[in-house]
């Protein structure tokens, strides 16, 4: 029998993918009107035990209680009914439908003998529903046109809409602002006290010692342990999550800057909101790092330089040649790769194989006869970079899409080292990350700027900046506002140029 006090329990989950076994007898149990965050390394089986309690998955042993009885979840529609919602870290929404629409999909209003869909009562009731979530825009407009925390909060809405009374979040605020992170809070608060069960997954620790009630932490797809939120610290929590005591964050600092072999000048983008006069030098062996508050233009300015944008003036030198740059084929021929921000829209290709991801941007090294591919070339890649990398992986033919993210990130990291680039951009390289696969890509990143490679490296976390840095470059409104050797490097100093607007 089930626990009365738990809304939900879930015991002795196993789930089994071809070479991997993503959960070994993991168990978690949620008590009404409390946040419970689920902690664990990237690949400890969480977002596997939130898919197998939403109907994504199919358990192959174990048992789900709800309110006391021992229930079947077919499917997602399935768990909407009894009342599961789940928000994704990954959102899906349809960018060309309503607010409304996407809110409704798969369970209309409907009029006339459900002939027909009820607008006037869908927008209607979105209407409210997004009073509930302090979200005031247009119930019509379309999705596409929001930014990632309003479709954020859509997909809330949509979970509020379906009378849930367990809300999985699952890397709620990885791409929000501070002031938006404060929102979503006030949500979960007014939830919470409606009596809503919040399973809240992330690897942002002062977000979790906030705002929960409890910590349940997983790994290797095993059950931990589960401690009320207040009797923990963020160094308890990464021991029990890694296994042993993590004493540093960041490696020390191996590299020794060179020359200056990269050169931007007055370079402005074509649209007059964005990046301008942008001036800056980069030595080999040097480790630049790029701050900033969101809407600086950091992405856009390096985007720019890689040819994904276009520019109205200036120059880019490569040891003293100038290079043209018109596009990224441009760019990874001159010696420049760039790990773009989200990995998963812009970054892999999650219907391909591991071997595929890595040697797609350097296929022409691996053909016989200029046509030909040749596959034991590439197998012998893949294998380099796994033991490079330490890249988790059953084989190299696994579908990219089937890894933790510290995983993923690492196989786009080599996809670009096989390139063998003198010029590295990482764009928020370890956002998503836990922290024992962001040490280890800090790692790979400082092992790069010791063998000489320049890296420009751009991070949103101020840890990230003053840890990794050699030089950090502060943008605000397009512009650069200064620069800060790595040793004097501070939150102060950095929050000071990031907000010197014009």
């Amino acid at each position: 029998m089930a626990d009365t006090q738990y809304r939900l329990e879930m015991r002795g989950v196993v789930k089994t993918f071809p070479g991997v076994k993503a959960l070994d007898h993991a168990q978690l149990r949620l008590k009404p009107g409390t946040v419970h965050a689920l902690m664990g390394e990237n690949g400890a089986g969480k977002s596997t035990l939130m898919k197998c309690m939403f109907g994504i998955y199919k358990m192959d042993e174990g048992e789900i209680f709800y309110e006391g009885k021992p229930v079947k979840i077919k499917d997602p529609l399935d768990a909407l009914h009894k009342g599961i919602a789940m928000v994704h870290q990954e959102l899906q929404p349809i960018p060309a439908r309503s607010v409304g629409e996407n809110i409704f999909l798969g369970r209309y209003p409907k009029k006339f003998g459900g002939l027909f869909v009820d607008h006037k009562k869908m927008y209607s009731d979105t209407e409210k529903l997004l009073k509930k979530v302090r979200m005031d825009f247009d119930p019509k407009q379309h999705v596409g046109t929001l930014s990632v925390s309003q479709m954020q909060s859509v997909e809330i809405a949509k979970a509020v809409s379906a009378n849930c009374k367990v809300l999985i979040l699952d890397e709620p605020t990885s791409s929000l602002t501070a002031k938006e992170v404060e929102a979503l809070f006030r949500i979960i608060e007014d939830l919470k006290a409606e009596g809503v069960s919040i399973v809240y997954i992330s690897h942002k620790m002062d977000e979790i010692l906030r705002i929960s009630d409890e910590v349940t932490i997983m790994r290797d797809g095993q059950y931990i342990g589960t401690w009320d939120a207040k009797e923990l610290t963020t160094d308890m929590i990464i021991t029990k999550m890694v296994g042993r005591e993590l004493t540093n964050l960041f490696p020390p600092k191996i590299n020794q800057p060179g020359e200056v072999v990269f050169k931007v000048e007055d370079f402005t983008s074509i649209n007059p909101k964005s990046f301008r006069d942008i001036n800056f030098e980069l030595r080999a062996g040097e480790i630049l790092c790029v701050g900033g508050l969101v809407g600086a233009q950091r992405t856009e300015l390096m985007e720019g330089i890689f040819g994904i944008r276009s520019h109205s003036k200036g120059k880019i030198y490569y040891k003293g040649k100038e290079l043209k740059i018109r596009r990224p084929k441009d760019a990874i021929d001159q010696g420049i790769a760039m790990l773009t921000e989200d990995r998963r829209a812009t970054g892999i290709m999650g219907v391909l194989s591991i071997a595929d991801n890595i040697s797609i941007a350097s296929l022409k090294k691996y053909r016989d006869f200029g046509f030909l591919i040749n596959n034991r070339k590439i197998e012998n890649l893949v294998q380099d970079n796994v033991k490079k990398m330490n890249i988790k992986a059953p084989s190299s033919k696994t579908l990219i899409q089937s890894l933790s993210g510290g995983n993923q990130q690492k196989v786009l990291i080599g996809r670009w080292l096989a390139n063998n680039p003198d010029v590295l951009i990482l764009d928020e390289p370890t956002r998503g990350i836990d922290v024992g696969a962001k040490y280890e890509i800090y790692c790979i990143i400082s092992e790069l700027a010791k063998e000489g490679k320049a890296i420009i490296l751009i991070s949103s976390e101020m840890s990230e900046l003053i840890g990794m840095a050699d030089r950090v470059m502060v943008m605000c409104d397009g512009r650069i506002t200064g620069f800060i050797d790595g040793k004097d490097a501070t939150q102060e100093n950095i929050m000071e140029l990031a907000t010197q607007f014009a």
